[in-house]
C-alpha cells in the first residue's frame, strides 16, 4: 500500500489528507493484484459526507459513530475531528483496515478500525451511523439498505453520501446538502460530480 500511495489533502475537504494513488483504480487493481482499491481515493459521496460533518459537528459531536464500508477512513476521521466521542470505520478489505489506521494517524485523530462486514448483524448500538458511496451497485445496495433501516430503528441517526448512484433509493431520505465534489482519481465521468448527503428518515 505504502509503495502505490503518497499523502495528499482531500480536494473538498483539505483539513484531511489521505494516501492515496495517482493511477485510476482499475491500473492499480491490475497492477496489484489485489481487490478493487475503494481505500485508495477520497469518493465523491465520501468527500461530500466528510465536508458535511465537518461543517455540522454537532451531527456528531459527543456521539459513538459507525462508518460504515469505510473505504480510506475519510469518513471517520471527518467524525472524529469534528468531536465524536469514539469512531469506528469498518470495511470487508484487510487493505483498507490498514489504510484507515495510517490516515487516522496521519491525521492525529483516533478511530478503531474494524475488519468485518456488518450487513447481516441485527444492528450496531451506535448513535450515528455515517455511510459514502455505498450504493454503487444492485446487490450492496439490496444488503445496505436493510441494514441502514435496523440501525435507524435503534434511534441512531444515518446519512450517507450519494453522487447520484443509479441503485440509491430517493425515498425514505430528506436532502440535507449538495455539493460539487472535484474529481480525484479518474474514478468519475466528469470533472465536479454533484453529491447529495442525505438522512434516513
Amino acid at each position: 500500500m505504502l509503495a502505490n500511495t503518497r499523502p495528499v489533502p482531500v480536494p473538498l475537504v483539505p483539513e484531511i489528507t489521505l494516501r492515496c494513488t495517482d493511477d485510476d483504480p482499475f491500473t492499480l487493481w491490475e497492477r496489484t493484484g489485489q481487490d478493487v482499491p475503494y481505500w485508495a481515493f477520497p469518493w465523491a459521496g465520501g468527500q461530500a459526507l466528510a465536508r458535511y460533518v465537518l461543517d455540522h459537528p454537532a451531527e456528531v459531536a459527543g456521539a459513538t459513530v459507525l462508518d460504515l464500508a469505510s473505504g480510506s477512513g475519510l469518513v471517520a476521521v471527518a467524525a472524529a475531528l469534528a468531536g465524536a466521542a469514539s469512531v469506528t470505520a469498518v470495511d470487508v478489505d484487510p487493505i483498507a483496515v490498514a489504510a484507515i489506521d495510517l490516515n487516522a494517524a496521519a491525521n492525529g485523530v483516533t478511530v478503531t478500525a474494524l475488519l468485518a462486514d456488518l450487513l447481516d448483524s441485527p444492528g450496531a448500538g451506535v448513535d450515528v451511523l455515517l455511510a459514502g458511496d455505498v450504493c454503487y451497485d444492485v446487490d450492496m445496495t439490496a444488503r445496505i439498505l436493510p441494514f441502514v433501516r435496523r440501525v435507524a430503528a435503534e434511534g441512531a441517526s444515518v446519512l450517507l453520501g450519494d453522487p447520484g448512484r443509479d441503485y440509491f433509493p430517493r425515498t425514505g431520505f430528506d436532502r440535507l446538502a449538495e455539493y460539487g465534489v472535484p474529481d480525484t482519481g479518474r474514478v468519475e465521468s466528469r470533472d465536479v460530480t454533484p453529491t447529495t448527503v442525505w438522512r434516513l428518515v
